[in-house]
């Protein structure tokens, strides 16, 4: 292990969160593609501890759960009542057995904002320093209700945080608050846990007089700045949650920007942690990126478009879509008003036109759908061409059936493929026709009943009306009739 890789890392994410008025806990809302405890794992995970470990209480099945999806890598441990911060380490360091040599990482499962860089630059400075604790520091333009970081002006050392409410006057000009993240030596903290009381108005444990305990005994206690003040926000309402979830996508926003993607509307752009990107993307106004969508080099997204969990192939053009867990192949068009769901694929050069809904079904390549069309559970082979108006009927009302068209097929307009049906390829359909049993390669296909004009009828019918008046001005004769 590097000296400068902590042997531990305890995210504290036992609190209910009351002010977020919900019933969810607080670390499990979402901003930007993960849950706010999944955005400070994701950073401690750039530390690259020897144990990772989530102190979990309000919630604990719920967020135990989510955790597991997010990380099987990490522990958790219970704090089965929520006795102050302090409380909280000690339960983590005990589920690692109770003294961890090295350097222990605390965090809190609410800051999402939280850079891995920062962290790294947190342990970097504990080390070089040789400090007991180190504390994540940021200065703000504001420091009201912070407390604040007093620091011997000989040295620089930490002599104490100071709350808000119990600062002088000279203290609360003081714009260096602290962050509530720390840097500890794992056997001194051990140690100092042991010490902690809970003499004060909460009746908790504070992991910050810690630092009083052993700045007493004659270790340092130090401090790393944090280079934007911004990322040690912590969530505490709905209010909070949405100006952290705009910070954060302003900043993942420029991170695909400087890797080479034209964003044209960066205010009106949302984009998930877990998007990735190629080089010479656009990505047009109103446009929302989620979950693990991946845009290749030269696609084109939007304007007004929703993707998740959605693959855009090199120079493929995807206008106005909602798309799901589909794959859009290499120079293929999307939209504009398509409704790609799970399982739509995209074959290259394929076409899906205005409202076209595709859902578990495979389009060749160079075969298009171009207009008012449904195609569920269906396979379409290369360089077909669906008609207008037409609706793969996949549904018997028990279960779902699939429908195989082949290559080179010419369907005509308002088709209905009546499921388990194959299609050959090089076949014709005529327009209007319900397709119900299999038809060969190269035959046309007519499923319709034949037209019968009833000539007369609306004279005698509905005489008077508007209808037969414009029909005997267009051919008198026809009401002559005997």
């Amino acid at each position: 292990m590097s000296s400068e890789r902590p042997a531990a890392v305890v995210v504290l994410a036992a609190g209910e969160g009351t002010r977020m008025k919900s019933k969810t806990p607080k670390v499990l809302h979402e901003i930007s593609g993960r849950s706010l405890v999944g955005h400070v794992v994701t950073a401690s995970r750039e530390l690259d501890p020897e144990h990772l470990v989530v102190v979990v209480g309000h919630g604990r099945e719920q967020v135990t759960a989510h955790l597991a999806a997010v990380d099987d890598r990490l522990r958790t441990a219970h704090q089965a009542e929520q006795k102050g911060t302090g409380n909280a380490v000690r339960v983590g360091l005990d589920e690692l057995g109770g003294t961890v040599e090295g350097t222990v990482i605390v965090v809190c499962g609410d800051t999402p904002l939280l850079s891995g860089e920062t962290l790294r630059a947190l342990a970097a400075t504990h080390t070089a320093d040789s400090n007991a604790v180190t504390v994540l520091t940021a200065e703000v333009p504001d420091a009201t209700g912070y407390g604040r970081i007093v620091r011997d002006p000989a040295d620089g050392a930490v002599t104490g945080i100071v709350e808000h409410k119990d600062a002088t006057e000279a203290q609360r000009g003081i714009r260096e608050i602290n962050s509530g993240v720390f840097a500890f030596d794992g056997r001194l903290l051990a140690e100092a846990l042991g010490k902690l009381d809970t003499d004060n108005s909460q009746g908790e444990e504070y992991l910050t007089d810690v630092l009083s305990i052993l700045r007493g005994a004659g270790h340092r206690v130090g401090a790393s700045v944090a280079g934007d003040h911004r990322e040690i926000l912590g969530i505490n309402n709905r209010v909070q949650l949405a100006e952290a979830r705009r910070l954060l996508n302003q900043r993942l926003l420029e991170r695909a920007m400087l890797a080479g993607v034209t964003v044209v509307d960066p205010a009106s752009t949302l984009i998930d942690a877990t998007v990735t990107y190629e080089r010479d993307v656009i990505v047009h106004p109103g446009t929302q990126l989620l979950g693990t969508t991946h845009l290749s080099e030269d696609a084109e997204v939007g304007p007004n478009s929703r993707l998740k969990d959605t693959v855009v192939r090199a120079g493929a053009r995807v206008d106005n879509t909602v798309a799901d867990g589909a794959e859009v192949g290499e120079g293929a068009t999307v939209g504009p008003y398509a409704y790609l769901r799970p399982g739509a694929r995209l074959g290259t050069k394929a076409k899906v036109g205005t409202y076209v809904e595709l859902k578990n079904a495979t389009i060749g390549e160079g075969t298009k759908v171009p207009h008012l069309s449904y195609v569920g559970d269906a396979t379409i082979g290369d360089h077909t061409n669906i008609g207008a108006a037409s609706v793969f009927v996949n549904y018997d009302g028990v279960a779902k059936h699939h429908t195989t068209i082949g290559s080179h097929c010419r369907t005509g307009a308002d088709n209905m493929f009546v499921a388990p049906v194959t299609v050959g390829d090089g076949v014709y359909t005529a327009a209007g026709s319900v397709i119900t049993k299999d038809v060969p390669p190269g035959s046309l296909a007519v499923a319709r009943g034949q037209q019968r004009n009833i000539e007369g009828w609306v004279a005698r019918k509905r005489p008077g009306s508007a209808a037969a008046q414009a029909a005997q001005a267009a051919a008198p004769e026809a009401g002559d009739e005997s």
